[in-house]
């Protein structure tokens, strides 16, 4: 697994916000995060912090935006806290998930269970932004 960083992807980013728990690169048509390890992933003191930022930065009141979760790190979530970013009106067009660990399709299955849409996973970054940039991100 590879960060953003470490690719030719990352001369396309339009703004990294940096935050003590990982970092977000926002491009033109997605948003990759980078969750550091050993986090405890959860709304309150993360993820509300980063869709705000990513909100405000790109003026879409925080709907359909693509994220690329780039699992480069071992860290976990707290799956039901969808349900407050979707209670705060929130919304992605669409979810996808880069990781190599075959332990990782259990946290796909959990973050299912509370997650509106389907979540897509990939093995590479570059498989997952070439699916976004080819277009097939279906719109619900």
């Amino acid at each position: 697994m590879v960060s953003v960083k470490d690719t030719s992807l990352y001369s396309e980013v339009i703004k990294e916000f940096n935050y003590s728990f990982g970092t977000m690169f926002v491009f033109k048509e997605y948003v990759v995060s980078e969750i550091n390890e050993g986090v405890v992933l959860n709304w309150e003191d993360h993820a509300k912090i980063f869709t705000n930022d990513i909100a405000n930065f790109l003026g879409t009141k925080g709907v359909n935006t693509i994220l690329i979760s780039n699992r480069i790190n071992s860290y976990s979530t707290i799956a039901s806290d969808w349900l407050k970013f979707f209670k705060n009106n929130y919304s992605l067009k669409a979810y996808l998930i880069v990781s190599d660990e075959k332990t990782a399709r259990l946290g796909i299955m959990t973050e299912n269970l509370f997650f509106n849409k389907k979540i897509k996973k990939f093995n590479s970054l570059y498989e997952a932004v070439n699916y976004v940039k080819s277009g097939l991100i279906e719109i619900k």
